[in-house]
């Protein structure tokens, strides 16, 4: 799995570190190209962008040269050739710019509705994949001037966004340092002046919030001849007056939802064992959707849904509607509706191409459910634990899940290898105990198994459920082989997790955060 990152220089990242790339021409040819993800750059754009309009009579050879050195570089089948050039095919995670633009969009939809501490958050998260000017290796290249113009105002743009996000949790006194530096980086922007004088006034410094509206007045005047946008003069009124207004508001309480797409009612009852208890707890909620493509099962499936509503423990909700594309509803629900846990069921074909899309799209993280879940049988909540990320997806919903059906929550590692070659996985599974322990109260065992598919299958027969990260190579290999080996082969249920850029259900209301610890082996 590559990571590509133009959010600073241009850098390629793999499971082994830093691709090493090429000269100055090779690593254009591939921001060329990056920067049109996805879509045909033809042969004559890149000729004219990589020589800066001086195309040589070789151009067309020199162009093939350097896609054939970035295929030696990179897996061939990434850059296509099609007509009338090439096309690099990056799914949405791959690029740094894709996940910013995502991030921050969902940001600002968060801080709309109130949820200002998830939005700080998200935009923190976003604002840490900048590495410096975007393509800062490439900046002097014609082709990329108007792109990294364009990066760098979306970047200050998610600044200022995050800026109003601490602002409405009352961090006025702490961002006012942040703001005198940036309105002297970027004099001309008002935004910027204008959470500068709130954050001042708010922090009992009026007057000096007064003198930064007379400064940018006499500058705008002096400069430019014109006065002040009404916005920025309304709000200088409003400090003078005192405005009751200006003073800061009580943060919203928004519900947390468990989003359960079934694709057949008969799968619902299933999903439902895991989704029930997720659900208990004030505040939180589930969701209950079937999306169709045949209008005349529409009546038929609300009702259904409405039965499974009416006998539920739980506050729900639910809807049935019909769909052209399964997958844009699916993620469009998960985001609108703020859901921290996406339950599907696993098909038997493993993931479909429907499945691909959700998990590459939804904000939150997702659960393939494979059985029904019975807390009053087997030996509790086991969790594969290898420290991916992923894995950690599916200790936070396994914790989750064990706290709310007062379960063992067991951490399943593999044993040394007793001809000294492998030390055992206790270290690991100890620092994810003390992780789980603090931040969700729940206590955990561990248990050591030997390697291979069959021993962990063996050790895990006992459980109530195993909880399991997807591979993180599910892009090429679907659920991953161990996986697959456990849904076949155990009688327990088996939910594989997928982890995804919006806090997980274990993340307190007020700061939202979700484990990020790296691990020392």
């Amino acid at each position: 799995m590559l990571d590509f990152r133009i959010l600073g220089p241009l850098e390629v990242v793999g499971d082994e570190g830093a691709v090493r790339l090429g000269g100055p021409k090779q690593r254009a040819t591939l921001a060329i190209l990056l920067l049109d993800a996805n879509r045909v750059v033809s042969v004559e754009r890149l000729a004219d962008d990589l020589y800066a309009g001086a195309v040589p009579v070789t151009a067309v050879t020199q162009v093939q040269r350097q896609i054939s050195d970035l295929r030696k570089a990179l897996p061939e089948a990434l850059i296509e050739t099609k007509a009338p050039g090439y096309v690099i095919h990056v799914d949405p995670g791959q690029l740094d710019v894709t996940r910013f633009e995502r991030w921050t969009g969902e940001a600002a939809q968060l801080l709309a509705r109130g949820e200002a501490a998830r939005a700080a958050e998200l935009l923190r998260r976003a604002l840490a994949l900048r590495r410096g000017p975007p393509l800062a290796d490439l900046a002097y290249e014609s082709f990329a001037l108007t792109s990294v113009e364009r990066l760098d105002e979306i970047q200050l743009a998610a600044l200022e966004l995050r800026i109003d996000a601490d602002l409405d949790l009352g961090r006025h006194a702490e961002v006012v340092g942040e703001l005198d530096q940036l309105t002297v980086e970027h004099p001309a922007r008002e935004r910027l002046r204008a959470q500068l004088m709130l954050a001042l006034y708010r922090s009992g410094r009026q007057t000096e919030a007064l003198e930064v509206y007379r400064r940018m007045r006499k500058a705008l005047r002096d400069e430019f001849g014109i006065e002040p946008t009404p916005a920025l003069r309304r709000l200088e009124r409003a400090i003078l007056t005192h405005d009751p207004a200006l003073s800061l508001a009580p943060a919203a309480e928004s519900e947390r939802a468990v989003l359960v797409l079934a694709s057949a009612d008969a799968i619902l009852g299933g999903l439902l064992t895991v989704a029930e208890p997720l659900a208990r707890g004030p505040g939180r909620e589930l969701i209950l959707a079937r999306l169709l493509e045949d209008a005349g099962a529409l009546r038929a499936s609300a009702v259904a849904l409405n039965a499974h509503r009416a006998s539920l423990s739980v506050a729900a909700r639910t809807a049935a509607f019909t769909t052209d594309d399964l997958v844009v509803d699916a993620v469009r629900l998960a985001t609108t509706y703020d859901v921290d846990l996406v339950l599907l069921d696993l098909t038997p074909t493993g993931l479909s191409d429907r499945l691909v899309g959700i998990l590459q799209g939804s904000p939150a993280d997702v659960a393939l459910v494979a059985g029904a879940i019975d807390p009053a049988h087997g030996d509790g909540v086991f969790v594969p634990f290898g420290g991916g990320e992923h894995d950690w997806a599916a200790l936070e919903l396994g914790a989750w899940l064990a706290a709310a059906v007062r379960a063992p929550l067991r951490l399943v590692g593999t044993a040394a290898d007793p001809r000294g070659g492998r030390r055992d996985a206790s270290k690991l599974l100890a620092d994810a105990a003390l992780s789980v322990q603090r931040v969700a109260g729940v206590e955990t065992e561990p248990l050591l198994v030997g390697a291979g598919d069959a021993a962990l299958a063996a050790a895990v027969e006992s459980a109530s459920v195993v909880v399991v990260g997807i591979s993180p190579r599910w892009r090429h290999e679907g659920i991953g082989n161990r996986r697959a080996v456990l849904v076949g082969r155990i009688p327990p249920p088996v939910v594989i997790v997928h982890r995804g850029p919006r806090p997980g259900g274990l993340a307190p209301g007020e700061s939202r955060t979700r484990f990020t610890w790296s691990i020392e082996r």
